[in-house]
């Protein structure tokens, strides 16, 4: 009779057998980390220590979300709405053509009024409504190569661009939903000087782009070689006359190109820069809003607007941000003092219990 290979060894309490085709020992390794016995410190969650991180809390969120609140309301800022719905208004019969690119562009004239007087940079948003750039499909139909000035996608779009790819055999540069739908209204302000001089605004068309988007994200392919989109009026290296502003780094383009999370959005479109001295930069007093109407709203039932905005050190006008400060500080003061009414009330009947025991 053979002897037998195998060999048994003791180990913590755990015998191990070591042989041919003997199961290894599944026991971890004796080590603080594969036993669990590294250290750890849990929280005890007492009085002592809820009720002051309550009262910290709304202390300091209370005169944060008050300074951002008064931040917010002290920006001044100027909406119209010229979609044209009502049949009063002056861009009603533009509202009525439903033509992308027609030969005879519709042009309106709206009259307001400022209040008050804009002493630093004014930035001009167009904002739009109801339109949904979030959409899975929407989003995803661009080559991001082809506008990155790759040339070969440039002639070979990608398969996301359909059915905005190809126009009569030759490929759409920019392609894609996204470009095919971009925002081609003209804005134009006049100031009505007292004297009766009407004066046009400077406007700066660049400065609106991210410096990344348009040094990185975005470049200029070589050769004209494709067609433009179907809804533009011009091919894209004709969008300006400036060499630097034109093609892929347009900023308009790029500026559009950067979809919107929600159905309500503005997007930047032109910037009034300060004027030297102490004249402002917009001063009070009667302006028009000259708008060559191109961009349909009509058929998904959206609204347009121009929105005249200073800025602050926080960005544009947005109050929520102060109001959601504000609200969470009363919140957890409030349950702070409730507490600590709480414990003083229960908390003393528990030790008098514990003392009679």
């Amino acid at each position: 009779m053979m002897a037998s290979s195998y060999t048994a060894k003791e180990e913590d309490g755990h015998i191990t057998v070591s042989g041919p085709g003997a199961l290894r020992s599944r026991k971890p390794e004796n080590t603080a980390f594969k036993q669990q016995r590294l250290p750890a410190w849990q929280p005890i969650l007492t009085a002592g220590t809820v009720l002051p991180a309550f009262f910290i809390i709304g202390l300091l969120f209370i005169p944060i979300g008050i300074g951002l609140f008064v931040t917010s309301n002290n920006i001044k800022e100027f909406e119209i709405d010229y979609t044209g719905v009502d049949a009063s208004s002056p861009c009603f019969n533009c509202s009525q053509s439903f033509s992308w690119n027609s030969s005879r562009p519709c042009t309106c004239s709206i009259p307001f009024y400022l209040e008050q007087p804009y002493e630093s940079n004014v930035y001009v948003y167009y904002g739009l409504s109801n339109f949904y750039q979030n959409h899975r499909r929407y989003v995803k139909s661009r080559d991001d190569s082809q506008l990155n000035g790759d040339p070969k996608s440039l002639m070979e779009p990608s398969k996301e661009c359909e059915p905005y790819a190809f126009h009569e055999n030759k490929p759409i540069a920019p392609c894609g939903a996204i470009a095919n739908s971009m925002f081609n209204d003209t804005l134009e302000l006049f100031y009505n000087d007292p004297n009766g001089t009407k004066v046009q605004i400077l406007l700066n068309t660049t400065g609106i782009a991210w410096w990344t988007d348009k040094h990185v994200k975005f470049g200029n392919p070589g050769g004209n070689r494709t067609t433009k989109p179907i809804n533009w009026r011009r091919p894209v290296f004709d969008l300006d006359a400036d060499e630097g502003n034109n093609g892929f780094i347009n900023e308009d383009f790029i500026v559009w190109m950067r979809t919107a999370a929600l159905p309500t959005f503005r997007k930047l479109y032109r910037i009034i820069n300060k004027k030297s001295g102490m004249v402002p930069t917009l001063p009070r007093g009667n302006y028009s809003l000259e708008v060559v109407y191109n961009y349909p709203v009509r058929s998904f039932e959206g609204r347009k607007r121009m929105i005249l905005s200073t800025i602050s050190w926080m960005g544009g006008k947005n109050p929520f941000l102060g109001i959601a400060y504000i609200t969470v500080g009363s919140v957890c003061f409030f349950l702070g003092v409730v507490l600590l009414l709480i414990h003083h009330k229960c908390g003393n009947r528990n030790n008098n219990a514990d003392i009679s025991n």
